[in-house]
């Protein structure tokens, strides 16, 4: 996890501001379209307007940007937030939809995009898409892994040999869970035999290239069937990922909550979470932000001015729930001295904070037989972010 704080950017010995804090202070701040609070009640209220916002300002370049429901996100959204010169007609898609949508069709200039599925498009040649380190979505996705109770599935170990789903195997959640079976617990994906359920036309992998790696045990899931109906039924004994919405891509689901036979592999999902973060400092990303090369051809200034708009609009979600959990510490019901970790950029931005997960993701890429070569940073990112 990234040392970086949002406190105020101060110029270093020699008197001058670094790139990165500069971008961090006077450039996040232009980028506000209003100076008004915004209570926690307003943001939620906020979070039901339509799918699709549109504004016009006089002389800004119109571009369309696709992104996924979530705080950091919505100060975009909704408005509060824009991108210098540029005018935005945003849409709000399902991430499996919006992948899919940018990798087959390319239909924005903006959006957010699978890391997993970005590193096996660039791996193949397609130059298409250069990215910004803007990482909105994160969690542990390990600890969401999901086996049937009688299957003897204990511990992590005991997945080895056993029937796995996924709805997406080459999706970055999935990257990110066989990545920390092999290196923390031993098991690789090579262990156990995969269901997949996404069709080939409606998968990421038909737009990346896909080929299912060498010595893999792997099969489609074929409908009607789908994740759900086979760990009830026992076909499969555990799966990476489940999905609870219904979207483009993925299948109808089936309500597994309460169901005394399918259970968490990690029963203390906070605990796995919080001891992987401690060892390895990584709390993992899912998304990044790409724009299209043919969009930075035209507007080659744009690229930093989104990447602006994301900070700013991160922070801008960001700063009610400090000032919230302030209250706490000046009625010292947390102890004084741990207030300074509120400074900590827990969604840092910005290849500099967290090239060290991102090197483990490549690496894992490659491991897994995704990628034909480990890709360096330098082969996604956008030039000017790279010091950022």
């Amino acid at each position: 996890m990234s040392e970086e704080t949002n406190r105020p950017a101060t110029p270093g010995r020699d008197g001058k501001m670094s790139r990165r804090k500069l971008l961090y202070t006077a450039g996040a701040g232009s980028v506000l379209a209003a100076a008004r609070p915004v209570s926690m009640l307003a943001a939620g209220a906020q979070s039901l307007a339509p799918a699709v916002t549109t504004s016009s300002r006089t002389g800004a370049v119109r571009l369309s940007m696709c992104v996924s429901d979530n705080i950091r996100t919505l100060p975009l959204r909704d408005g509060r937030v824009t991108a210098d010169g540029i005018d935005l007609s945003v849409s709000t898609v399902h991430p499996s939809e919006m992948f899919w949508r940018q990798l087959k069709f390319a239909e924005f200039d903006v959006s957010e995009m699978s890391w997993s599925s970005l590193l096996m498009a660039i791996a193949q040649g397609d130059k298409r898409f250069v990215a910004l380190p803007v990482f909105t979505s994160r969690g542990f996705p390990h600890t969401g892994i999901l086996v049937r109770s009688d299957k003897g599935i204990e511990r992590p170990e005991d997945l080895k040999g056993k029937k796995v789903a996924v709805p997406e195997y080459q999706q970055t959640s999935a990257l990110w869970s066989r990545g920390i079976l092999q290196h923390e617990f031993g098991v690789t994906a090579w262990d156990m035999e995969w269901y997949m359920e996404r069709t080939e036309e409606l998968s990421h992998g038909g737009a990346t290239g896909f080929k299912v790696p060498e010595k893999l045990k792997f099969h489609r899931i074929e409908p009607p069937a789908n994740i759900g109906t086979m760990l009830l039924d026992g076909t499969v004994d555990a799966s990476l990922l489940y999905l609870n919405e219904v979207n483009l891509v993925d299948r109808s689901r089936v309500d597994l909550r309460n169901r005394p036979e399918i259970r968490l592999l990690f029963r203390d999902q906070i605990a796995e979470g919080a001891r992987y973060y401690k060892k390895t400092g990584f709390y993992p990303a899912n998304h990044c932000v790409v724009i299209k090369r043919e969009t930075l051809d035209k507007y080659p200034w744009a690229a930093l001015n989104v990447y602006k708009a994301f900070i700013a609009a991160k922070e801008m979600a960001h700063a009610p729930a400090r000032e919230v959990a302030s209250i706490y510490f000046d009625l010292e019901l947390f102890p004084p001295a741990e207030r300074k970790k509120l400074d900590i950029d827990t969604y840092p931005y910005g290849v500099v904070a967290n090239r060290k997960m991102l090197e483990a993701l490549t690496q894992f890429s490659f491991e897994q037989g995704l990628t034909h070569k480990k890709l360096t940073l330098e082969d996604v990112f956008h030039p000017a972010t790279l010091e950022l």
